[in-house]
């Protein structure tokens, strides 16, 4: 806990990109806080919109916010920029069209006491409906280490995806000192942070509280398929299992079950023969085996993806 230390705070980091409609109420969830030892880092992603002159107007208004600017590289290199200029002890994503819930951060900083990562809750508003979606069960824990949170929690059914980087509290020590950073312009950044971030944390707690609100539009992210996003699943597969290979002091029963999904959901969706020709050759054929040999049905999933899209899709569906 905080214990009132005036030197402790957080950085609430916000990338920023064409979200005017979705600005004001994302800032206001953050200044409102009752909690007030923060700063917002809002970085300026090269809108192109009247996000910027929001930015600019809130700014004035209050000086915790600073405004960072930099040519359009996406989300995951707009969180990178965050991370390096925040002087919190503590970093929280906030992404620029969700919201923080009433006294959220004061209810993290009852709760944090010095672990790697605070993780708490959260649900989703679906935009189109105007409806707020249950949240996902949790329970308290404390004094786990975040590879025992990872093998608990990553291949839990979930409404709010496990994966999510903005549902935990981050010490900015340790991710600077394990060079917890994003890979730039990828989609699903957030499925290869994640497991790592997991595997160097020594200490995790957990608190059930609904914190964080996530907004499901139409036109955002996660709502819009194209082939890069299985491109990108098949490149977050390829780097999860060179980096989780090598490791020999964990239990990688769940994680490679986690890494061979995304290598056998690239091919789920209905693609053109070339598209799925360029799929299969991102394929590192010698990692996908190497973590597809935990249950049987992966193995004969592998085998049959080997051969051929074709024969995988009529396995699969026996």
């Amino acid at each position: 806990m905080f214990h009132g230390d005036s030197n402790m705070k957080f950085s609430i980091i916000i990338p920023v990109y064409n979200v005017q409609q979705y600005l004001k109420v994302c800032l206001e969830s953050v200044l409102t806080q009752s909690f007030s030892d923060f700063e917002v880092i809002c970085v300026n992603d090269g809108s192109t919109d009247n996000s910027l002159a929001i930015l600019y107007n809130y700014e004035a208004k209050d000086r915790r916010i600073k405004i960072i600017s930099q040519t359009n590289i996406g989300l995951s290199g707009a969180r990178n920029t965050g991370i390096m200029a925040a002087s919190g002890d503590y970093v929280l994503f906030l992404d620029s069209d969700d919201w923080i819930v009433n006294n959220a951060l004061q209810i993290l900083a009852d709760s944090v006491c010095d672990e790697d990562m605070l993780c708490f809750n959260g649900q989703r508003f679906f935009e189109k409906t105007d409806t707020y979606e249950s949240a996902d069960e949790m329970q308290a824990q404390c004094g786990i280490t975040g590879w025992q949170y990872y093998n608990a929690n990553a291949l839990i059914s979930r409404k709010f995806a496990f994966v999510c980087v903005v549902l935990r509290l981050y010490k900015r020590e340790f991710l600077l000192q394990n060079n917890l950073f994003f890979q730039v312009r990828i989609f699903h950044e957030d499925n290869l942070f994640t497991p790592i971030a997991c595997y160097w944390a020594k200490e995790v707690r957990i608190i059930p509280d609904i914190l964080y609100v996530y907004r499901i539009r139409q036109g955002s992210i996660t709502t819009t398929f194209n082939i890069q996003r299985m491109l990108d699943l098949l490149f977050i597969a390829n780097t999860l299992a060179a980096f989780f290979i090598s490791k020999q002091d964990i239990d990688k029963t769940i994680v490679y079950q986690s890494i061979t999904h995304h290598y056998q959901v690239a091919f789920v969706s209905k693609t053109t023969k070339e598209q799925n020709k360029k799929l299969r050759t991102m394929v590192d054929w010698k990692l996908c085996y190497a973590v597809s040999r935990t249950k049987l049905r992966h193995r004969i999933n592998y085998m049959a993806l080997r051969c051929s899209s074709s024969i995988y899709q009529y396995v699969k569906n026996l």
